[in-house]
Formats: C-alpha cells, structure tokens, sequence
C-alpha cells in the first residue's frame, strides 16, 4: 500500500516539476473528486481540474519540491509537501508547506484529491 501511494504521489510531484500538466491529469481518475481548496466546494467536472492545471506551464518555472508521507490506511494517504518555485507573471520566488489527502483506486489513479497549502 505504501508502495503505491509513494508512486502515485512521486510521479505527480514529478509531473508538476517537469510542468506537464497533460500528465498530471493521467494521474487523476476522470470522476475525480477535486479540492483546489479545502474550504471551497470540489470541482465540478475533469474539464474544471483541467483548466487548473493548464495554467501551471505558463504561470510557474524552476519548481523544486519534497515530500513526505505522514500517514496511510486502506482509504487514504496523506502527504507533506513542500515546494519552492518563481511565478513568472513578476519572478516571485515562492515556498509553499503543503499537504494533500488523497485516495487512489486499483488502476493507481487519484480517485479524491484535496489540498491545503500556506505559502511563505
């Protein structure tokens, strides 16, 4: 179980570095159930998650993260995260302490997804 988590967290990770947001969105079952934001209500469809992600090759650049898994059951995992990272629009560099809570189906796809995040 620790092993697939740690996959599917990895090559997501790596995809946000690598800015490829075609292949973050492989990572993710079509019926997701997406958080952007913990206090917002979840996506309402793949369309809206892939909109999110499509900004991320034009707004972010030199993206460089760690991670570590705090916590798992059959259910969900959770994940501390932090990354760094320049915002293009003004080359603000930024460090952000995260964490996700995720579930991921048979097929190795996140089936829920949500995010908390504080940016220094």
């Amino acid at each position: 179980m620790l092993e697939k988590y740690n996959k599917w967290t990895l090559d997501f990770m790596e995809s946000w570095k690598a800015l490829d947001w075609e292949k973050t969105l492989t990572l993710l079952d079509k019926n997701v159930e997406y958080y952007e934001n913990p206090i917002d209500k979840p996506c309402s469809s793949f369309e809206e998650v892939k909109e999110l992600w499509k900004v991320v090759e034009k707004n972010q650049r030199d993206v460089d993260y760690t991670y570590e898994i705090v916590a798992y059951n059959e259910k969900y995992c959770i994940i501390n995260w932090q990354m760094t990272r320049t915002l293009t629009k003004d080359n603000t560099k930024q460090q952000i302490d995260g964490i996700f809570q995720i579930s991921i189906n048979n097929k190795g796809l996140c089936t829920y997804f949500k995010q908390w995040r504080y940016v220094k």
